[in-house]
């Protein structure tokens, strides 16, 4: 896994539609590093390895070691874009890090002890597959965890419900109160609430 995290590059000087598509056609990715206000450098990549390395999940939020002509650079993925239909990656920007100051990215998340949900009837509504967060470089997580064991029917939990790693914040809680989004909601079955509710009016219309 460790050597999917290492990608060598080249410079390249040929740049525009035209030389990328012949990048392409060598079987190299065309990409850009940038920020931590220097120059951005044009690299190509080979393709079969970072074909390899894009389908792992932990390739997304984790510090990426390039190789440019021997000297390496500390990145983050930025985008990627893909052919619609061929497995081809046709461009990648990565954003030069420091280990001295935090990053600001997007990890995903990680729903565990969702057979608890389920066994008292609940059907999970999952509201994000990511989350924004900061942190130093080394405290940068692979995913989030999010523990449903406890959570009961009709309960949301929202990111400050969330238990963070060590180091590492919410950009959206960092806002404020008003920026506490839902995570995951255990929806009472539908039948079952209709039943409720129907009770509910029952009720009330024989008092």
């Amino acid at each position: 896994m460790t050597d999917l995290f290492t990608l060598d590059a080249e410079t390249r000087t040929d740049l525009g539609k035209g030389a990328s598509r012949r990048l392409r056609h060598a079987n190299k990715v065309p990409a850009i590093i940038y920020g931590l206000g220097q120059e951005p450098v044009s690299i190509t990549l080979a393709h079969n390895k970072v074909w390899r390395a894009q389908q792992e999940e932990a390739f997304y939020s984790h510090v990426l070691n390039i190789n440019v002509d021997g000297k390496a650079v500390e990145v983050l993925i930025k985008d990627m874009q893909r052919h619609p239909h061929k497995e081809l990656v046709m461009h990648m920007d990565f954003l030069r890090v420091d280990k001295n100051k935090a990053v600001h990215t997007n990890v995903p998340v990680h729903f565990i002890n969702e057979e608890n949900a389920s066994k008292a009837g609940a059907t999970l509504a999952h509201h994000v597959t990511e989350i924004a967060i900061s942190c130093l470089p080394a405290n940068l997580p692979e995913f989030i965890e999010v523990d449903l064991a406890d959570i009961q029917v009709g309960q949301t939990l929202h990111l400050s419900d969330v238990k963070f790693p060590e180091g590492v914040t919410s950009d959206e809680l960092a806002k404020g109160e008003s920026h506490d989004q839902a995570v995951v909601t255990a929806n009472a079955p539908k039948g079952k609430a209709d039943d409720e509710e129907g009770e509910a009016e029952a009720e009330e219309a024989a008092e």
